[in-house]
């Protein structure tokens, strides 16, 4: 019979070996699903030293839905992009100095930058606001204000001012992907993410989470009304667990699978059908079967361009994270043999039907440039004389008050020497044949 004391030793041990380990892992509190009560609610609105009355609707622990995720996916201190930090303190980005993190999505600190130039001697003096740069989402605890210029989305309905971070990413994570590969609010258990290459494949028992914990078919944020339900079920992707993290040396590949065009139309539903000023093709049913797809002539482009003057490339390096694109597919097999096994290769037919997508130019959060664009696209060129930035100058046409510091960072910290001294934009990665 075993020893009562060394069964509770044994007991407690696994308990602090998986604390620990959880203290690692990103995604543990979530896990693909609905955290712990306590994590953002405050019970009876008192605990964790939140008194009566300071807490937000729903007894939240923050002023509002993003201020309580901040508490979290905000801190101070970090030295540099850090797992699922998504934004930099204030206090913390002096003039010059950029925000920190480098996920995919992008830093949400971007959004308090404002960045003011002269292009030439006979030009009035331009600017770039903050509330330009990205998705605002509200926070009063952490300085966030509603865009500023468009009282709802572009292309669509859902009002700026409600917009936070409950509005893409559902809080209480009931979405889920099923071992058929659909997607549903209830049924099996969600045993973990569905986000990572790491991520275990749903089986008869159990399901993952959708990626990103992002709503689906259905959703309403709290306090929104039915008319704004999304149509779109969550995207197909898979990430690498390290993907908030410098790219001066390697890339960070997410693998898009299908779908994210679509999702983004839940909020921006008219932008690329023809009823809104931009028209670029996306991939997506909104858009019909054929829209934004990479044929075999634009997977050339794609895979020969390195930078301006040089199509030299080839399809085993020719991918680039300032330029992803759509594979294509929902076999989660191929998206994580992607990730891991093949992070630089270029759009294949063999994997999918490749195309081009929101986040093809896009990041879902916030970026250096306005627009949340990946790259400078208000300019002809990216680098001038092998540099982003010309902060030594009076005239600044090319880097737009932004610091080298700080351009370099948006460029996610690639080299400015990766690419030709006066590099034209990155538009050209897919239209390379277009006179530069």
């Amino acid at each position: 019979m075993t020893n009562p004391r060394i069964l509770i030793f044994l007991m407690v041990s696994a308990l602090l070996s998986f604390l620990a380990s959880g203290a690692k892992n990103a995604r543990a509190f979530h896990s693909g699903g609905v955290g712990e009560c306590e994590g953002c609610h405050s019970m009876h609105n008192s605990q964790s030293g939140f008194s009566a009355g300071s807490a937000g609707a729903s007894l939240l622990k923050g002023g509002d839905a993003s201020s309580t995720c901040l508490t979290c996916h905000q801190v101070s201190g970090d030295t540099g992009p850090s797992s699922y930090h998504v934004s930099t303190p204030s206090g913390e980005m002096p003039f010059g100095t950029p925000p920190k993190q480098l996920s995919p999505g992008g830093d949400f600190g971007w959004l308090k930058k404002t960045y003011t130039w002269y292009a030439d001697v006979v030009s009035p003096m331009a600017s770039s606001a903050g509330d330009r740069h990205g998705h605002n989402i509200s926070a009063q605890d952490f300085g966030f204000q509603a865009d500023s210029k468009n009282a709802s989305a572009p292309g669509g309905s859902y009002p700026s001012s409600a917009l936070s971070c409950t509005s893409c990413h559902d809080p209480h994570g009931t979405y889920r992907r099923n071992q058929d590969g659909t997607i549903s609010t209830s049924g099996k258990p969600i045993r973990d993410s569905g986000s990572y290459d790491t991520s275990p494949t749903p089986d008869a028992q159990t399901s993952v989470g959708s990626y990103r914990m992002l709503g689906g078919t259905g959703y309403v944020p709290q306090g929104m009304t039915g008319g704004l339900a999304f149509s779109f079920a969550p995207p197909s992707a898979v990430a690498p667990s390290d993907y908030n993290r410098s790219e001066a040396t390697t890339l960070t590949r997410v693998a898009y699978g299908s779908g994210f065009s679509d999702w983004c139309r839940n909020c921006h539903t008219n932008i690329h059908n023809g009823t809104y000023s931009f028209k670029h093709p996306a991939a997506g049913f909104a858009s019909g079967a054929s829209a934004g797809t990479l044929d075999v002539t634009m997977i050339n482009y794609y895979d020969q361009y390195i930078k301006t003057g040089d199509l030299t490339g080839s399809a085993a390096t020719a991918y680039f994270s300032l330029v992803p694109f759509e594979i294509g597919t929902q076999n989660y097999s191929i998206l994580k043999s992607i990730v891991t096994t093949s992070p630089t290769k270029g759009p294949d037919l063999a994997d999918g039907s490749p195309a081009v997508m929101c986040l093809s130019c896009h990041r879902g959060h916030a970026s250096g440039w306005d627009y949340g664009m990946r790259w400078n696209s208000k300019t002809s060129q990216i680098t001038y004389n092998g540099k982003y930035s010309q902060e030594s100058l009076l005239y600044q046409p090319y880097g737009q008050g932004r610091t080298e510091a700080e351009a370099l960072q948006a460029y996610y910290q690639t080299p400015s020497l990766k690419f030709d001294p006066s590099q034209q934009g990155l538009c050209y990665k897919c239209h390379a044949t277009v006179p530069q």
